[in-house]
């Protein structure tokens, strides 16, 4: 579950937000660039921070704003345009073929496995999966704004659209190995 690190930032941006979407981003800006560092200083590839990268470009660009122009029409929308920032990193990385938990697995899965196009294959599917729960809760989001849904109805979306792709992330890897073993087992004859 270390790939939920990455959410940390925005955590802490969505707590601080509550009182001052100012220090709001400034926050996740903070956190988020401790984090990357920590995770540098450890020895971790820059292809396995994607995501935290991601994030604290997000947070120099919406904290300057916010910074710059406090009143701005972006403090009211910043849960959509966080998740939407969110899925066009995930679906960017699938775009340029380099889902960006290739990087994150490469560091739980020993380097011969690498290369194999099953590898790959699995990471474009687990990007995926985030890429649409991302893309869900920033579509949720916009609609209970427009319609002024209940808070619950956004928060059951961040749950569904968070809770998927976790769930998906830890089951799916053993069951596509588990599909690969099985494909490449020897065929034997069974005796009459």
């Amino acid at each position: 579950m270390g790939y939920l690190r990455g959410f940390i930032p925005w955590i802490v941006a969505g707590v601080v937000s509550s009182f001052d979407w100012r220090w709001g981003a400034i926050a996740g800006l903070v956190s988020g660039f401790l984090l990357l560092l920590q995770d540098r200083f450890r020895g971790v590839g820059l292809d396995a921070l994607i995501l935290e990268i991601s994030t604290v470009v997000y947070f120099v660009v919406v904290g300057a704003v916010a910074v710059a122009d406090p009143g701005s029409a972006l403090a009211d929308h910043t849960d959509v345009v966080s998740f939407g920032w969110l899925a066009a990193t995930a679906w960017g990385t699938l775009a340029i073929r380099r889902p960006f938990t290739l990087g994150i697995a490469k560091r739980q899965t020993p380097p011969e496995y690498w290369d194999m196009p099953e590898f790959v294959r699995v990471n474009n599917h687990i990007t995926s999966a985030w890429g649409a729960g991302f893309t869900f809760i920033g579509v949720s989001l916009a609609v209970c704004g427009a319609v002024d849904a209940p808070a619950w109805v956004g928060i059951a979306a961040h749950v569904a659209g968070l809770v998927g792709p976790a769930v998906f992330t830890k089951v799916y890897p053993a069951r596509a190995q588990a599909r690969l073993l099985a494909a490449q087992a020897p065929v034997t004859a069974v005796p009459r």
